[in-house]
Order: structure tokens, then C-alpha cells, then sequence
């Protein structure tokens, strides 16, 4: 769930303390266009022991999440899935259940034999974690080493995308990161103003904590531990209509936080984490996005989305785009009121259209469900493959279209888009600094 919505103390299920051990240019690690289908889904798998005969190494890769596979309560303990021909893997995404791994590697081998670590952590900390890596084999698998409790192992679901490498925005989009000043507190962040040339440094603010700055009078922001937060950026003046916002929480040692597009679409925002450990992961509105025009990406909006959403784009244009579930003609007594309800009752869910789009009412407390009819899953075995996302309507297009347009296809479009790892989220421990690229 975003952490705009109320469920923000789920966070600290969500940790990414691992760290990628293939890296790009400059020790960054690359990141992976991926978003096509789970190469491992139904494919065959065995693991190094069963807890018993209804939890077997199959269920972690049947596509249903209330099925798992659990192991023995001993250490290491494996679960390997045989891809059937070789693949170029790009992200790993474990669901784990209670009994998760606090050390464990992601391996990958042409043979079965001969294991090559792709991503590696001692400070696992469960919950679902999306894994940005780069390797090549027919076979993969979990080598978990140190258990978090007393019992073994134990996924809902193991996924794993393929496809190839890019590289993320090139570092003429990130600028020179060698003279962002060391943090005194948790780490640093820079502001960046990407406008492309709509607005000087001096009228990109941000404001944070009380606090309100343009760039031009400082870039930077030394980050404390904090429970949790936003901070606002706005273009042209410190009210400006023209804003929007990243959330996080950060710990004594670590950064949780994401873009977001579960209210609406203000500004183009991304996001780059840096750690001591040589981490380093992007997040946001992708390259071409904040490339282009704000109109064209209004255009590109309507253009897009089906008639339903239209709209959307020009209710309160130039400045948002909001949600649908915030809309009136979604809304009780509005042109489209019922976009949802006879698929959402046809799935045992009678919720308003609004309440689906929102995940409120009775699908606050049922995440995999409220995905599940944004996405237009409910019902089917594979709910953890994005390919099979958003093929018929009603579905949440507000949302694919932000999907369409994030790096590696990651976005907050609604509050529970992080089942199945598609959010926006990023969490790592010691980390050094945060860069927030602002967009026109």
C-alpha cells in the first residue's frame, strides 16, 4: 500500500536490505526492463526439503498467493525452479510468508550444478521484495542460509522476469553526484530541477518539516530519522498550483519512500537511492516522460486511456490529473458510478466503483482482491504476472498508464499496486543519498 494511505506502518514489511552484486557503468548497478511475463510461473521446481505434503516447492510458483511453499526448520534450505531454456533474468520478486530468510542469495546456473550469486543479503527482512538483478540460466533458485525464526522457510510465491538490460537515465539526467556533501544525519537528499528550462533554480521549491527553499538557495536537505513524511515541490512560487510530492519513512539507518500516483499526477518526479554499500536503484516518470512537453504527456494521457478516463486529463489542467476514485464521474451518481460494481460483485465484492479505484470499505483489509480488480485479475490463477494485467476492462488505465511510463514499469496507482512488487517503493539500510529529480 502507498504510504499516502493509512496502512503506513506495513512499511517495515516491505525492507530491500540486499544488495545487487552485478553492477553497470561507475558501479551502478543496471537497472532491468522488466514487466513482461513470470518466466517461472508453473514452471517445474524442487526444493532442498518440504515442511509437508501441503507445501510443496510447486505452490511458490502457481500464481496464488494463498498457497506456499515452506521448508524444513533446519539451515540452508533451497528452492530451485527450471526455466526450461536459458534466460536473461532481470528481477526477482519473493512473497514471503512469516517465516522469511534474514540471509539468503538469489543463484542462477546453465546446469543445476554450478551456481552463479546474483543478489546476496544477511538483513532480509520478509514482506514482498521486488529485486532488481542481472544474470543468465536456465535454472534459479533461493539459497536461504539464516532463518528469521525458529521455523523454515517459507514463500507464497517465487517470480522471476526476463528480458534485457538497459541502461537508467544517463548520468547527464542525475548530474555530478560527487560533491553531494556527506549526511550528518541519516542521508542526504539533492534536489533536481529536470524542467527543462520552463523554470530557473530559484523558482523550484521544495518544502519540508517547516522548511520551504528554492534550489537556488538549497539544493540540499540533510534527512533525519523520522516516522514518516512528505515533502512537497512546487514550480514558479512556494503556492503554486504546479505541485506534488514524494512520501517516506526513514529509520535510523535506512530510507523507505516512493513516488506516487494514488492521489493524482502533479509534476514528473523521480527518485535515485544511493547507499554506502555501493546500492544504487531509480524509481519514478522514465526518461522520455520527462523529456517530453507537459501538454504532450496530457496529450499522451488521453490518447491512451479509454473514453472512461479521458476526461481525466482535463477536469483540472493544466495543474492534475487526478485519481479516478477522487473523481465525480466515478463517484455515486456520476456518469460512470458503475464502471466496477458488476465486476466487482461478479468477484464477491460489493464496493462502489470509488471504493475499488481507493481500495476502501471492505477492500482496506484485502489487498491481493483490491489489485486483483484494478488490475482486472480477480478470478484468474496467474495474478502475480504483469502481462496479463490490464487486458480488459473495467480496469484501472489511470494506473497502467503511469506503469507505461515509470522506470522498469514500476508506480504507485493505486494504494495496494505493491502486490506483486509493481510499486514505486524503495527501502535500503546505511544509505548515503537520495536524489529527486522535479519535471515540468
Amino acid at each position: 500500500m502507498a504510504i499516502a494511505s493509512a496502512a503506513i506502518m506495513l512499511l517495515v514489511g516491505f525492507l530491500v536490505a540486499g544488495t545487487p552484486l552485478t553492477a553497470g557503468a561507475a558501479g551502478t548497478p543496471k537497472a532491468a526492463a522488466c514487466g513482461g511475463s513470470d518466466v517461472a510461473l508453473n514452471r517445474p521446481a524442487t526444493a532442498s526439503s518440504t515442511e509437508n505434503s501441503g507445501t510443496p516447492a510447486s505452490a511458490a510458483v502457481d500464481g496464488n498467493t494463498g498457497t506456499r511453499w515452506s521448508s524444513a526448520f533446519s539451515d540452508p534450505q533451497w528452492l530451485q525452479v527450471d526455466l526450461g531454456s536459458s534466460q536473461q533474468i532481470c528481477q526477482v520478486t519473493l512473497t514471503w510468508e512469516t517465516a522469511y530468510a534474514k540471509a539468503f542469495q538469489i543463484q542462477v546456473s546453465d546446469n543445476a550444478s554450478t551456481w552463479t550469486t546474483v543478489y546476496s543479503t544477511t538483513t532480509g527482512t520478509g514482506g514482498t521484495q521486488t529485486l532488481n538483478v542481472s544474470g543468465t540460466g536456465r535454472y534459479i533458485r533461493m539459497y536461504g542460509t539464516t532463518r528469521s525464526t525458529q521455523y523454515g522457510y517459507s514463500l507464497w510465491e517465487f517470480a522471476v522476469y526476463s528480458g534485457t538490460t538497459t541502461t537508467p537515465p544517463p548520468d547527464s539526467f542525475w548530474g555530478d553526484t560527487s560533491d553531494i556533501p556527506a549526511a550528518h544525519n541519516v542521508l542526504e537528499l539533492k534536489i533536481l530541477n529536470r524542467t527543462n528550462g520552463h523554470y530557473p533554480d530559484s523558482q523550484v521549491y521544495w518544502s519540508f518539516n517547516g522548511q520551504t527553499h528554492s534550489i537556488a538557495e538549497q539544493p540540499y536537505f540533510d534527512m533525519p530519522a523520522n516516522s514518516a513524511g512528505r515533502m512537497y515541490f512546487y514550480l514558479g512560487s512556494p503556492n503554486s498550483q504546479y505541485r506534488d510530492f514524494i512520501e517516506f519513512t526513514v529509520g535510523p539507518d535506512v530510507f523507505n519512500g516512493n513516488t506516487t500516483r494514488v492521489d493524482g499526477f502533479g509534476l514528473k518526479l523521480a527518485l535515485r537511492l544511493h547507499a554506502h554499500d555501493g546500492y544504487d536503484t531509480q524509481v519514478g516518470e522514465d526518461q522520455a516522460t520527462f523529456a517530453e512537453d507537459r501538454s504532450a504527456t496530457f496529450q499522451r494521457f488521453q490518447n491512451e486511456v479509454p473514453a472512461e478516463f479521458k476526461h481525466l486529463a482535463t477536469v483540472q489542467a493544466p495543474y492534475y490529473i487526478p485519481a479516478p476514485g477522487s473523481d465525480s464521474a466515478f463517484r455515486t451518481g456520476g456518469q460512470y458510478a458503475n464502471y466496477f460494481t458488476s465486476y466487482a460483485q461478479a468477484n464477491g465484492v460489493n464496493e462502489p466503483t470509488s471504493n475499488v479505484f481507493g481500495c476502501a470499505g471492505s477492500l482496506a483489509g484485502n489487498p491481493n482482491m483490491c489489485a486483483a480488480l484494478n488490475r482486472h485479475v480477480a478470478g484468474q490463477s496467474q495474478q502475480s504476472d504483469p502481462s496479463q494485467y490490464y487486458k480488459a476492462a473495467p480496469a484501472n488505465y489511470y494506473a497502467k498508464f503511469w506503469h507505461d511510463h515509470a522506470i522498469n514499469h514500476l508506480a504507485y496507482g493505486f494504494p495496494y499496486d505493491d502486490v506483486a512488487g509493481r510499486s514505486s517503493f524503495i527501502s535500503h539500510g546505511d544509505p548515503q543519498y537520495l536524489l529527486v529529480a522535479v519535471g515540468w
